[in-house]
């Protein structure tokens, strides 16, 4: 079955905002942490979207924020989705007591509360993360020690769900004739697994990627709207909302510091559930 028309558009979407986010900054006339006397201004024709408390016009910023919501999205999903596969498959191809103590130990796993092993993730090794980078050749990057542990956090609470997924299929294709022929034959359960199995499992892989996606960025958004995140000098749109939501007062509400960031957080993560929705359905329709 061929992708729908609905598929295409948020393909399309999807791709002009990773383009807005690679390529906006460089191309918008106004400087990331550019400061100017516009301070709170609502949108206008030199600031479509308004500007902030210091002045920064609140586009660019976005399309900045965008960068870094984004980067942390795809890097802890694709962390999640390596650890994921790799369990289930392990887990669902040896079977027996190993496959019983390798999913006792997922469900351990989902009792805990995911969010708050990131903040203590975060809270026990951003300073240990700075000081270990400060002095080495790696002292650029002592700065963003919190992004790094956002990328590893978020990745490593995020797979459970897949590696059951992976392991039920598993269970199944083990099974197939062109496995047990495999096993025959005397090839390796490595080779059986990446060449056999792997390739069977790939398409509920890729769907799964388009549904972590928007939780890693739900997540990140969180954190960072709390403090935990992302912090300046970088920017993310859960910063942004953070930065907006301290404008609140009832005298004076610069209402585009919180509606443009929550309304380009929400529509993202709706296109992303949406793309994975409609890979769901496609790959529900090829197996019939």
């Amino acid at each position: 079955m061929k992708p729908s028309r609905s598929t295409w558009i948020i393909l399309g979407f999807l791709a002009i905002l990773v383009s807005a986010a690679v390529f906006g900054p460089a191309v918008s006339p106004y400087g990331v942490g550019e400061l100017s006397s516009n301070r709170l201004t609502p949108p206008s024709p030199h600031h479509w979207l308004g500007t902030d408390l210091h002045g920064r016009d609140l586009l660019i910023r976005l399309m900045y924020g965008a960068r870094i919501s984004l980067l942390v999205g795809f890097v802890g999903a694709s962390i999640s989705l390596l650890i994921g596969v790799a369990y289930g498959l392990t887990a669902g191809y040896l079977g027996g007591r190993t496959d019983n103590l390798m999913m006792r130990a997922v469900d351990v796993l989902y009792a805990l509360p995911r969010i708050v092993l990131v903040i203590v993730l975060i809270s026990l090794f951003d300073l240990k993360l700075k000081n270990l980078f400060d002095g080495t050749f790696l002292t650029a990057f002592a700065n963003h020690a919190r992004l790094l542990l956002l990328f590893v956090g978020l990745g490593m609470v995020e797979w459970l769900t897949l590696a059951r997924i992976v392991r039920a299929q598993v269970l199944t294709i083990k099974e197939r004739p062109f496995v047990l022929s495999s096993r025959l034959i005397g090839q390796s359960t490595p080779v059986i697994l990446f060449r056999q199995i792997l390739p069977q499992v790939l398409p509920i892989v890729i769907t799964y990627l388009t549904l972590a996606l928007p939780a890693v960025i739900l997540e990140e958004s969180f954190l960072s709207f709390l403090g935990l995140g992302v912090q300046a000098p970088l920017a993310s749109w859960g910063t942004l909302l953070a930065d907006g939501a301290s404008m609140l007062n009832p005298i004076d509400t610069p209402w585009w510091l919180i509606v443009f960031p929550a309304t380009a957080l929400v529509v993202c993560l709706l296109s992303f559930n949406l793309l994975g929705d409609q890979l769901r359905r496609l790959g529900t329709d090829s197996g019939r």
